[in-house]
């Protein structure tokens, strides 16, 4: 007899809310539902109707709370686009030092996730005791541990000062002398192995279909990364290749371990360009105009409409941004994170495992809900099935509805 068992919107094994119902025969998984869209906060509305754009950067930053730096670094780029603002060379290179240090602090945060989904609690510990280090060096360069505060249009609010440099080489050591420990520990443990090898399979073919990102993209075998396909900041100064789990493993299985793999080896792979970037960082000013009224006018001059795209930690990070001539705000807003590409695989990933494979299975492509900014239907009765005329149509008329 088939069963349907609800995981959320509130459950131990999630940390926000999102309603995975699955349908079950005994044990396995035999069908899966997600709801989403219980965590919507109307971040874009605000963005657009904020005193100005530099407003809506501070209000980005916190559409995530972990991988914070994405969201305005796609929102820089876009309305740098617009406006032909030119960022300094110096500016592109801090740029891409922070968005690693930033891919290295929310590994680490995802491995110690996934090692409490898994039960084992001590290397969750553990994993958040060595991701201390890149926090300290996040305050120690912006003044803060979690939001940055650091992306500006035409540049950056702070410099790498030769005096801080020190400081973080001795983190690039720190963790490349971890690095064989902490592969040890999570890919050889024989528990960790038996709950994700060959758990959570997603497939070439499915992680093309469903448009998977990042991580999860990578993992299937499929070498996609924003920085190596559409180089911007000072990315294409560095040879940056695709990290797939053939490169340490050999194969390719498109498991939730070989999701693992990819995520230990890009943290080795931000070490190593964070040190070219400190080693080859040119001098020059940090931004392109240093008052910001004179920015803001130069803004609001432009008209168009531009995306922004940055490899976040957990995927491609996408912003539309569209201005109008004389607006002081915003035009249009819209944000696609990666998690609204990424939930999509969950289905195929967990079809025919476990009711225990669901926790490490959902953690495995670390969703952020908070990023998953999506829209409900209200006021009608049944189910409704909207298609893509009738949601152009929609979105079309509440934009017109937003416009002053």
């Amino acid at each position: 007899m088939k069963y349907k068992v609800p995981i959320g919107p509130i459950h131990p094994a999630l940390k926000e809310p999102i309603m995975i119902t699955c349908e079950v025969q005994g044990e396995e998984i035999t069908g899966v539902d997600v709801t989403a869209s219980q965590n919507h906060r109307g971040v874009e509305w605000i963005g657009m109707h904020r005193n100005n754009p530099v407003q809506s950067i501070y209000l980005s930053e916190r559409i995530c709370g972990i991988c914070n730096l994405c969201h305005p670094a796609c929102l820089v780029l876009a309305v740098e686009e617009i406006a032909g603002i030119e960022v300094p060379e110096r500016a592109q290179y801090i740029r891409v030092i922070e968005a690693e240090l930033e891919r290295i602090h929310s590994h680490l945060l995802w491995a110690g996730v996934a090692a409490h989904e898994l039960g084992f609690d001590t290397l969750l510990h553990y994993t958040w005791q060595v991701r201390e280090k890149v926090m300290d060096i996040l305050e120690l360069v912006n003044g803060n541990r979690v939001t940055k505060a650091i992306m500006m249009y035409g540049g950056v609010r702070r410099d790498i000062t030769d005096d801080l440099k020190p400081k973080m080489m001795e983190m690039l050591t720190y963790y490349r002398g971890l690095f064989s420990r902490m592969a040890q520990l999570f890919l050889e443990d024989k528990t960790i192995k038996m709950r994700t090898r060959n758990i959570g399979i997603l497939t070439k073919e499915d992680a093309y279909q469903l448009q998977a990102v990042g991580p999860t993209v990578r993992a299937s075998g499929v070498p996609k990364d924003v920085r190596q396909d559409v180089a911007y900041f000072a990315y294409p100064d560095f040879e940056i290749k695709a990290v797939t789990p053939d490169q340490l493993t050999g194969t390719v299985v498109g498991d939730t371990y070989d999701r693992i793999v990819v995520r230990l080896l890009e943290v080795k792979q931000s070490l190593d360009i964070i040190e070219q970037a400190l080693d080859e960082m040119p001098p020059g000013d940090i931004a392109s105009e240093e008052k910001i009224p004179k920015l803001l006018a130069q803004i609001k001059k432009a008209e168009g409409e531009a995306i922004g795209r940055h490899e976040a930690p957990r995927g491609e990070d996408i912003h539309y941004v569209k201005l109008k001539k004389g607006l002081d705000t915003l035009y249009t807003w819209k944000v696609r994170a990666p998690t609204y590409s990424n939930i999509m695989a969950w289905r195929p990933m967990l079809m025919h495992h476990q009711i225990a494979d669901i926790p490490i299975v959902a953690a495995s492509i670390d969703p952020c809900m908070s990023c998953t900014n999506r829209v409900i239907t209200a006021g009608s009765s049944g189910e409704a099935i909207l298609g893509a005329e009738e949601l152009h149509r929609l979105s079309v008329e509440k934009t017109r509805r937003m416009t002053p």
